[in-house]
């Protein structure tokens, strides 16, 4: 598994920034109430307020703002507030070795995907998969309460207690889980980011994309043999796709279902109000037999 990053404690000082999309910042009170929740102090980055065409700012403020928020001892974790379409275009510019000596919490997701890969593989470093915080009043209690992972390490279970589950394919995997936003782990082929798929559980999710795509999609990934030496699958929350579920599972079957390794669908990790957090790069069980998956801590 990658390395664990040190876990926050209430007074720390954390990091607001936009490494994507341009944000509502007028939305930004109800997420920076949410740190307020948990104890946390922040600082806000000029990107939250920044808009350059569809991005929030131009690469390089984005850039900064991120290099600034790992170069500032005091900030002890980095929470990104918009997805869309962006962190991709300041990835091969971040200073990695630089996070890798000052390592500290990354949290996002969506397209922050593409930098959960290249973080995970160029700084060797554990990042979590969770909610924006402009979503702060909209998910669940549940996943606020998933925050608390950052304070303390915890090993999450999650089992059908949370969400009905779906077996695509039997089995039992152990491995380092990886993945994320559909759409964006394919924008990774073909890249220095590429993401690495050897003995991982790989976690997939995917908002307002048809069947016919998500298709297209899972073909790519197949043809880059990415899918030959998976260790497991996490299907996530697959939403408007204009299909019903019994569609959407077909076509898992179609990708995953002859690799002889477990498979299961139905968890709520993605783009829904129930948006349950977790550690990509940790290590982890998938169970498709019991319907577990267990994760062990991101931080320590």
């Amino acid at each position: 598994m990658k390395t664990t990053v040190p876990h926050l404690q209430k007074g720390d000082l954390v990091g607001v920034i936009a490494l994507s999309s341009h944000g509502e910042p007028e939305k930004l009170g109800e997420g920076l109430s949410f740190l307020d929740e948990l104890g946390l102090h922040y600082i806000v980055g000029d990107s939250i307020y920044a808009q350059h065409h569809y991005l929030a700012g131009n690469d390089d403020m984005r850039l900064i703002d991120f290099q600034d928020m790992v170069k500032n001892p005091q900030v002890k974790a980095i929470f990104c507030i918009t997805g869309g379409y962006g962190s991709a275009r300041i990835a091969e510019k971040i200073d990695y070795a630089l996070l890798e000596e000052n390592p500290k919490i990354f949290w996002g997701f969506s397209d922050i995907t593409y930098l959960h890969c290249a973080i995970n593989e160029y700084a060797n470093l554990i990042t979590f998969h969770g909610p924006m915080l402009m979503a702060a009043s909209k998910i669940d209690n549940l996943s606020k309460k998933m925050f608390l992972q950052l304070f303390s390490p915890m090993e999450i279970q999650y089992t059908e207690a949370i969400s009905p589950l779906t077996t695509i394919a039997e089995g039992v995997a152990r491995g380092e889980l990886i993945g994320g936003n559909l759409q964006r782990l394919v924008n990774t082929v073909g890249t220095k980011f590429e993401v690495c798929t050897e003995g991982k559980i790989l976690l997939l999710e995917e908002r307002g994309e048809a069947i016919p795509k998500i298709d297209a999609m899972l073909q790519q990934l197949k043809q880059a043999r990415k899918l030959e030496q998976l260790a497991g699958v996490v299907i996530g929350s697959f939403i408007e796709t204009g299909s019903d579920e019994e569609e959407l599972h077909a076509v898992i079957k179609d990708y995953f279902a002859e690799l002889g390794i477990p498979v299961v669908a139905g968890f709520k990790i993605g783009h829904e109000n129930m948006n349950i957090a977790i550690p990509l790069g940790a290590d982890a069980i998938l169970d498709a037999q019991e319907k577990v998956l267990k994760i062990l801590p991101g931080v320590y």
